[in-house]
């Protein structure tokens, strides 16, 4: 994969994030109610902490919370807001998913090791077909 490129001082990214299903991340270790495995140029578990959670009867949904990165390194981490917005088909029990979205702002002060000094934001796109996250985004130091 080609390095990530330099756009206007920042540094483009993206990658495929997947629902940590096994567990490899041990989200009960820190408190957190899932985890993505993070693949691309941001390598590692992306733990969610789940603060608020509304459905409508037209099959909408909007999550908001906190989540932290960790990086494979198991060192270097950045702290993000996270608002999730979807559609599905049976939304009572999160079924269906029709779309989904979600804007990770980085927590300006948050970042650790490689990631000290960092702000930016990840964009999140749901691939509903593969149950991949698709993420792009960028990164300023």
């Amino acid at each position: 994969a080609p390095s990530p490129a330099l756009a206007e001082g920042a540094t483009q990214i993206s990658g495929v994030a997947v629902l940590d299903e096994a567990d490899e991340c041990d989200s009960g270790s820190v408190g957190a109610d899932y985890a993505l495995i993070m693949d691309g140029d941001l390598e590692g578990c992306l733990y969610t902490f789940v603060e608020t959670a509304q459905s409508s009867p037209s099959g909408t949904y909007r999550e908001t919370g906190t989540e932290t990165f960790v990086a494979s390194d198991g060192v270097s981490t950045f702290t993000t807001t996270y608002r999730f917005e979807a559609k599905y088909e049976d939304v009572e029990n999160l079924s269906g998913e029709i779309f989904g979205r979600c804007q990770h702002p980085i927590v300006e002060g948050s970042g650790t090791g490689i990631y000290e000094g960092v702000s930016g934001i990840l964009l999140f796109k749901d691939n509903v077909e593969t149950g991949e996250f698709l993420y792009r985004g960028h990164l300023r130091y």
